[in-house]
C-alpha cells in the first residue's frame, strides 16, 4: 500500500478503526505521519476522523484507544478460554490430524485405517526403530501423510510419537499468545498452567505401549547429550 502511496496512486485510505492499521499505536501514527506529509489522508469511519484534517493530537489519542480496547478484547477471550480450560472442557485448534478426524460435538472421533497407521509407528518404534527408519518404512511402503503427502518428516513422526491424544488425553495450553500485538504463538515452558484432561476420547494407543516410547525416547535423548558432551 505505501508503494502505491508513494507513486500518488492513492488519494485517501479509508479504515473502519485503526486497530488493525498497525501493530500499535506507535507504528500507527508514525505509519499516518508519513503518510500526511505526501498529502494523503486516513478516514476513520468509527469516529468521523480525517487524519489530514484534525490535529495530531486528536489521532494519537485515537490510536491509543484502539490499542487499549483491542488489548482488552483479547484479555477478555483469554479469559474465557482459560476458564474453559480449567472446567476440563478440550479445545483443539485443528479439525483433524492421523487417527483422528472432529466430530460435529467437537470431541475427536478415531478413523480405523488411519489408527492403523499410527499403532504401526508406535509398534516400530518399540521394536527399536527410530524416526528415520520409520520414515523410509512408511515412504516405502506408499503410506501418506494426514494430508496426502508421499514424503514424511521425521520431525512429524517424532510428535507423534509423544502425542498424548493418543491415549485419549488432551493437554491443553501447551502453547500461548504473549503479545496480542503479534499474535504470534510460542511454547509453554511453564509460564502458564497447562491443563490435562483424562478420557477426553477414545484411545488408539495403549498407556502400556505408550509410556514405553516415552521411556525409549527419554533414553536416546539422554544417550545424544552424552555422546554429545564425549
Amino acid at each position: 500500500m505505501l508503494k502505491d502511496c508513494r507513486k500518488s496512486k492513492i488519494d485517501l485510505i479509508l479504515v473502519k478503526s485503526l486497530s488493525r492499521f498497525g501493530r500499535d499505536a506507535k507504528e500507527t501514527m508514525t505509519t499516518i505521519r508519513r503518510l500526511k506529509q505526501m498529502g494523503i489522508g486516513v478516514y476513520i469511519e468509527l469516529g468521523g476522523i480525517n487524519t489530514l484534517t484534525s490535529p495530531d493530537s486528536v489521532v494519537d489519542l485515537y490510536a491509543a484507544f484502539d490499542q487499549a480496547e483491542s488489548q482488552n478484547k483479547s484479555d477478555n477471550i483469554k479469559f474465557g478460554l482459560r476458564q474453559r480450560m480449567k472446567s476440563g472442557k478440550t479445545m483443539l485448534n485443528h479439525s483433524q490430524f492421523l487417527g483422528y478426524t472432529k466430530g460435529p460435538d467437537g470431541v475427536l472421533q478415531v478413523v480405523p485405517e488411519e489408527a492403523e497407521i499410527v499403532r504401526k509407528i508406535f509398534d516400530l518404534y518399540v521394536q527399536g526403530n527410530g524416526v528415520r527408519k520409520i520414515k523410509r518404512y512408511l515412504e516405502e511402503h506408499g503410506i501418506k501423510t494426514v494430508t496426502g503427502k508421499s514424503e514424511w518428516s521425521t520431525s512429524t513422526v517424532d510428535r507423534m510419537l509423544s502425542n498424548e491424544k493418543y491415549v485419549g488425553q488432551v493437554l491443553m495450553q501447551k502453547t500461548y499468545t504473549p503479545d496480542f500485538l503479534t499474535g504470534k504463538q510460542v511454547k509453554n515452558d511453564g509460564q502458564l498452567d497447562m491443563y490435562l484432561v483424562e478420557d477426553a476420547h477414545e484411545a488408539i494407543i495403549d498407556r502400556e505401549t505408550f509410556d514405553r516410547v516415552q521411556k525409549m525416547k527419554g533414553q536416546m535423548k539422554h544417550k545424544g547429550q552424552i555422546e554429545q558432551i564425549l
